[in-house]
């Protein structure tokens, strides 16, 4: 089963990382990629850029346009990781694998298959 792993963190502090910090993160996290790649079983991973470069559309009667997300929350989504796992919790276990599993948020949802696709 196909499963995302969502990472959230505060921006500020991600954005105040050390240069050596941040690389540090990355490479332990390409470590934890190129493991699941080697099995086949890593999907697109993104990380993406600040909040300010965010544009959010509010569907309704009248869509909207606005600049940012705007989300009411500390931390924001930084980057993604699809996977493929047996279950729940062997999902979990590669989660707690990614780097930033030590100082953010992981979230770990399973991916709806829709048949056709």
């Amino acid at each position: 089963m196909l499963y995302a792993i969502l990472c959230y963190n505060s921006e500020d502090a991600v954005g105040s990382w050390s240069k050596e910090h941040h690389d540090t993160v990355m490479a332990d996290l390409g470590k934890v990629q190129d493991g699941l790649a080697r099995q086949g079983r890593l999907g697109p991973v993104a990380r993406l850029l600040p909040t300010t470069a965010a544009t959010t559309l509010r569907k309704g009667r009248d869509n909207l346009v606005i600049d940012g997300p705007f989300a009411e929350t500390k931390e924001q989504l930084i980057g993604f990781v699809m996977i493929e796992a047996a279950d729940q919790e062997e999902a979990l276990e590669i989660a707690s694998n990614i780097p930033l599993a030590a100082m953010g948020q992981i979230e770990v949802r399973a991916i709806y298959d829709i048949p056709g696709s």
